[in-house]
């Protein structure tokens, strides 16, 4: 079905962040309600500031429970091995069958610093300019492997044309790494590439190398801005800009119910907080919010945060997204099976397969 105003249908993501929760079994639940909702994505969040199980690890565990939602974890590239973080992506999407994608992130602090002991905290500028080499690295590893370099002999056997294997040579200004990969080319081609683009030193990184950004904004008029921002430096970079995606990311507080949004949430818009713009009232006036600012073309879509996950979620889904599914602004269905196909965006070619890259 067609959208209203001409405009494509909405992307949704929402965010399964359950602090506390050690057990695989609360987050397959979640991500299992949000698949039910047909949304695009679900983030988890992760930090070296605090403790809790690894996002990546977690969503790992989950992706054979599910069947077509992407899977988004958040990855610090700050004190990692970009090798390693590119082979855990890598494995994400190939379990999820292409439903991987990783929510860049950068750690800045003295105490995060001293867990791993190998150098001192830096300025979020230096640390945001090694994050889009990780990202940059990732995706030549990801390529290092022609999509056909493993192939499969009548009588059964599967072999490796090493002549199809290529060393990256990347030097940044952290790092180095040679390569070839240890995985043959995720079936995405590039698992998708999410940042929060909300601050300043990581909307350069998100510009030239994210799938999709995200933006905390109170205002349309502040999403649209930053989402033309962002896609201008996208064609500075060189990027089609409309292969950047752009949601406004909300905290949702839905316990009242189908009760009117409160003053300076609903029709006014969230409202601003410390830890981001918050909406707070029913599903109904949240299904209201989200088309409006869609319709005036302020953003591609919305990643939610809800405040209590498992009510807000699931008062998210049967709620808000049924009555966007009503008005077709929402799909109904997973056309696809991959979270680029969700999202609408090309699968890339491998660079080496197109240039001849040196092996």
């Amino acid at each position: 079905m067609a959208a209203a105003h001409g405009r494509g249908l909405l992307h949704l993501a929402a965010a399964v962040d359950l602090p506390g929760a050690l057990d695989a079994g609360p987050y397959a639940e979640l991500v299992k309600l949000a698949e039910h909702g047909g949304l695009d994505f679900v983030t988890l969040d992760d930090s070296f500031a605090r403790p809790g199980p690894d996002a990546l690890g977690v969503l790992s565990r989950v992706a054979p429970g599910t069947r077509r939602i992407g899977l988004v974890p958040t990855v610090t590239t700050t004190h990692t091995e970009p090798f390693q973080v590119q082979a855990a992506v890598a494995t994400l999407d190939w379990v999820s069958r292409g439903r991987a994608g990783w929510r860049i992130e950068v750690s800045t602090t003295e105490g995060e610093a001293r867990l791993f002991g190998r150098r001192h905290a830096a300025p979020a500028e230096t640390v945001w300019q090694e994050a889009g080499e990780v990202a940059d690295v990732a995706a030549r590893l990801w390529d290092s492997w022609e999509d056909d370099a493993v192939y499969r002999e009548p009588a059964g056997g599967r072999y490796l044309d090493r002549d199809r294997l290529h060393h990256v040579g990347f030097t940044g200004s952290a790092f180095s790494v040679r390569g070839p990969s240890t995985l043959p080319r995720p079936p995405q081609g590039h698992p998708v590439r999410v940042v929060d683009a909300t601050d300043g030193p990581a909307r350069a990184v998100a510009a030239r190398y994210a799938d999709v950004a995200l933006v905390r904004a109170a205002s349309p008029d502040r999403a649209a801005a930053a989402r033309e921002q962002l896609r201008d430096a996208a064609a500075g970079f060189g990027r089609r800009p409309e292969s950047l995606l752009v949601l406004v990311s909300l905290l949702v507080d839905l316990g009242d119910g189908e009760h009117a949004a409160e003053p300076g949430h609903g029709g006014g818009g969230p409202r601003p907080t410390v830890q981001g713009p918050l909406y707070r009232g029913g599903p109904v006036d949240l299904a209201e919010l989200i088309a409006g600012w869609h319709a005036d073309g302020a953003t591609d879509g919305f990643h939610l945060v809800p405040v209590a996950p498992r009510r807000d979620l699931e008062r998210l889904v049967n709620g808000t997204v049924a009555l966007l599914q009503h008005r077709g602004l929402f799909r109904t269905f997973y056309p696809g099976s991959t979270l680029r196909e969700h999202l609408g965006l090309a699968r890339p070619a491998g660079r080496y397969t197109v240039t001849g890259g040196t092996s």
